[in-house]
């Protein structure tokens, strides 16, 4: 009979297991789960471990902590210690799910959801067509102010979300050992995945994934890079106009239309503010309530038209929010995960590995997650973050495998 402490570890186990694959529908059911994994946790005397990182993110959270203590209105900003809840991901999962062949099964049950949600706008994009027909407006006019979601409430989760799917099952596709099994549903998977990101129309998320997607590809057949011009140039050519045209507001944008205007007004608001607040900052959520107090008085009203509650620059956000030392301290816990993931990539020998798949997906997410992060207050978003947290948790794993076999002693046959 299974006694008490291995039924914990057990439940423990697929309730971790649980909470990550439901930040894909749910953020709430996501948390409870979490939070009974972690009780779970407890009680079962399974040993706790966190990734290598407590330094970096001891120092990032104690910076929030004290810029929220300096605040000139704490309470505000309690919602930001509340989001710590979100860390609890790397002590739940690190602890629980410890082997490789683990962690590939999580990520392609979350590759299987993600499908799901992905089928699910396209339904979306189809109904937001009908109606910009019934309407008679534009559709890229229509469109753009509400975008497809899947199973999330925003289109930016909903983008990052598929970001890092995408970017995950390339990884597995490409460096796995386990790639011919069910490939025409991986396939399939990618190709739905991949129409929900690009009918999206989310330029930053698009340039992050090409970025990212472009370094996997380098190191699994490096010529197929030199074909990326040539699809960009078919992208352009044969690709429907609505996207062509998001594509080239980049350059050209359509007054209140795209977002390019107000973020450049939200960019120069956040530079004013670190220069006021360079230490400490201005205090959790306090770039929301003082937002106009920091306009450059250059700036025309009314504003143009978008969301102004942060600085859709996740960088410029936490300087102006929580002051310059606080965003070195993410810099470090960001810097610290790429450099650890590719010291060990370099250790592993060559072919395929799941290993590899999890260690070269986590650093592609990593580039992905950086270059969104100049467009978009990403890691602040609970969904993204707890994901995000997964692959890392992913990658350690991988990290832990190939230090263990560095470890065993050598066998000399005779």
């Amino acid at each position: 009979m299974e006694s008490t402490q291995a039924l914990l570890r057990r439940s423990a186990f697929y309730l971790a297991c649980a909470s990550a694959v439901t930040v894909l529908v749910s953020i709430a059911a996501c948390h409870i789960l979490l939070a009974m994994a972690f009780a779970a946790l407890l009680f079962s005397g399974e040993k706790l471990r966190l990734p290598p990182i407590r330094l970096p993110l001891a120092v990032f959270m104690a910076g929030t902590l004290l810029s929220l203590a300096l605040s000139p209105d704490p309470a505000a900003g309690r919602p930001q210690i509340r989001k710590f809840f979100v860390f609890l991901t790397l002590l739940v999962v690190f602890s629980l799910v410890r082997e490789v062949a683990q962690m590939r099964r999580l990520v392609l049950v979350w590759v299987g959801v993600g499908t799901v949600s992905a089928a699910k706008s396209l339904v979306q994009f189809y109904e937001k067509l009908d109606q910009s027909r019934m309407m008679g407006q534009p559709f890229y006019q229509h469109y753009v102010a509400e975008r497809t979601t899947g199973f999330m409430s925003h289109w930016m989760t909903f983008g990052g979300q598929m970001m890092i799917l995408l970017l995950l099952l390339g990884a597995f596709l490409m460096f796995s050992p386990h790639w011919r099994r069910l490939l025409w549903l991986w396939l399939l998977a990618g190709g739905t995945i991949g129409m929900a990101l690009l009918l999206g129309f989310t330029r930053g998320i698009w340039l992050a994934s090409a970025v990212a997607a472009l370094y996997l590809v380098w190191h699994w057949k490096r010529p197929l890079v030199l074909a990326a011009p040539l699809l960009a140039a078919l992208f352009l050519w044969l690709g429907p106009a609505s996207l062509r045209e998001r594509l080239t507001s980049i350059l050209r944008p359509r007054a209140e239309v795209d977002s390019n205007e107000h973020r450049v007004i939200t960019w120069r608001t956040g530079w004013r503010m670190i220069s006021a607040h360079p230490f400490f900052g201005l205090g959790p959520e306090m770039v929301n309530y003082r937002f106009k107090e920091f306009l450059p008085p250059d700036v025309r009203q009314p504003l143009p038209s978008g969301w102004y509650g942060h600085l859709h620059n996740v960088y410029l956000h936490y300087a102006a929010e929580r002051g310059v030392p606080t965003l070195l301290a993410l810099l470090w816990l960001l810097g610290k995960i790429l450099w650890d993931f590719l010291r060990t990539l370099r250790k592993l020998p060559p072919g395929r590995d799941d290993r590899r798949f999890l260690l070269q997906g986590g650093v592609a997410v990593m580039v992905a997650m950086l270059i969104t992060g100049f467009f978009e207050l990403n890691f602040g978003d609970s969904e993204v973050l707890t994901m995000f947290l997964v692959v890392v948790c992913a990658g350690y794993t991988a990290a832990a495998s190939v230090a263990a076999d560095a470890r065993q002693p050598e066998v000399v046959h005779a």
